[in-house]
């Protein structure tokens, strides 16, 4: 397809009863490059803009799979974004200011990216002949490109995802804007909430808490404050870079809330940076500078339907339980031949659920307390969430991949786990969502 095209959903594996992934192992993952991440750009540094981030995550991916910029031949950029109400166009940071030179002089580099705009900066990427404008978000993004490559669509595809954060801007347009909360709106976002999962989602866990008879605290600050120790261990993350939290049980504990029980340390910091990805061919990959890790298995769509605006404890386990289903399926393993597991967590009250839809390490319903509160350290038998995810890192969205990628490698250093690290699952997908990517070091 030529650049610009469009591209239908054809590609995505969103059900069950599709089996095994007929190109289980025939794709791999070369390289990997990140940004660094500030809280927001200051409007000012052009070499720290959203496109000057992404071009420094692309040149370190390409570095990192010794790949040269005219061997690539497919990008998807997302030119979608967190900033806004919804991303796309809402999260455009003007138009009532000044457009910056060239080639700051649009949204495009600004706000949104997309691969005629990193192909402009970028010259040697001359052989571009695969990127489609319809690109999804990070999670269904890396199994588009999974599927691009096992199509023979593309030979190496560069996939590059950002999250962006301006002054006043975040969540702060569309309907939010507005002083009334109409239509369902009063129901599900009576405070002009952004995001309904912070209201479903928590009011879902205080069900889960009264359910199995834990205490939110007890349960939620454990988790966090080791996501926030993974973090650390990344020299790009935020709290790297701009200093560490320094979170304890008790900070936890009296941190403001931003919906009861649901605290300050529950939410992902919104951030601005840039991550970028190689996919390939396993053929070619073979003789690449990196190990390859294999990709098993891609899933989009959801884990099924609510009856109302406000999900139940019931709903949100049989949807974690659904996508768990289609996870394994299609990589053909079970729950106890996942080494590496790191879920979305860009709120915290989501961990529970996947923890136990998935089952992880054999953890069953109602058992993520006692899990959390046991050695979940990437030193210990039971390394959750060892890439530190959004919480430990800021709002990136790519951390869980590149830690699954590191830990089959066998680069992550410092949070280089002690147990077996062959096969990994990792996902950016809110709530029921089922955009999940399984990994293998071998192929299958």
């Amino acid at each position: 397809m030529a650049i610009g095209g469009v591209e239908g959903t054809g590609w995505r594996r969103d059900k069950l009863g599709l089996g095994v992934w007929e190109s289980q192992g025939k794709v791999a993952i070369v390289g990997w490059g990140n940004s660094p991440v500030d809280r927001r750009w200051d409007g000012v540094s052009m070499d720290k803009t959203y496109g000057a981030y992404a071009l420094i995550a692309i040149k370190q991916a390409l570095e990192d799979a010794g790949v040269k910029p005219e061997e690539v031949d497919g990008i998807l950029a997302c030119p979608e974004t967190g900033a806004g109400a919804t991303g796309g166009a809402s999260a455009d940071w003007g138009p009532s200011r000044p457009y910056f030179d060239a080639p700051y002089d649009s949204e495009w580099g600004l706000s949104r990216i997309n691969a005629q705009w990193l192909i402009e900066q970028m010259p040697e990427l001359s052989n571009v002949q695969y990127a489609p404008d319809n690109v999804p978000a990070i999670g269904e993004q890396m199994g588009m490109a999974s599927q691009a490559v096992a199509e023979g669509k593309t030979q190496i595809c560069l996939v590059v995802y950002g999250m962006n954060n301006f002054e006043g801007r975040y969540r702060h347009g569309g309907d939010n804007a507005s002083p009334y909360a109409a239509g369902n709106r009063q129901w599900n976002a009576p405070w002009s909430s952004g995001d309904g999962l912070q209201l479903t989602g928590a009011i879902t866990l205080q069900q889960y808490c009264h359910r199995y008879g834990v205490d939110w605290d007890e349960m939620m600050g454990p988790v966090i404050i080791n996501e926030h120790r993974n973090g650390l261990m990344h020299d790009w993350g935020f709290y790297t870079l701009h200093g560490a939290s320094g979170l304890t049980q008790d900070d936890y504990a009296n941190a403001r809330p931003v919906l009861w029980p649901c605290r300050i340390w529950d939410c992902d910091r919104p951030v601005n940076a840039v991550g970028a990805f190689l996919f390939t061919t396993a053929e070619r990959a073979k003789d690449m500078k990196q190990k390859p890790v294999y990709v098993l298995n891609h899933n989009q769509g959801m884990g099924g339907t609510v009856r109302s605006t406000q999900e139940t404890l019931d709903e949100s386990e049989a949807a974690r339980d659904h996508v768990a289903q289609m996870s394994y399926e299609g990589s053909g393993l079970t729950a106890k031949d996942i080494d590496i597991f790191n879920p979305y967590d860009g709120y915290s009250f989501f961990l529970p659920l996947t923890l136990e839809g998935f089952g992880w390490h054999g953890v069953g319903r109602g058992e993520s307390s006692d899990f959390f509160n046991g050695d979940i350290s990437v030193e210990g038998p039971h390394p959750f969430v060892s890439g530190g995810g959004n919480l430990g890192v800021g709002r990136t969205r790519t951390a869980m991949y590149i830690d699954s990628i590191q830990q089959l490698r066998g680069t992550a250093g410092k949070r280089q786990v002690n147990v077996k690290a062959e096969t990994a699952i990792c996902a950016f997908a809110p709530a029921r969502s089922a955009a999940y990517l399984t990994l293998s070091n071998a192929l299958p």
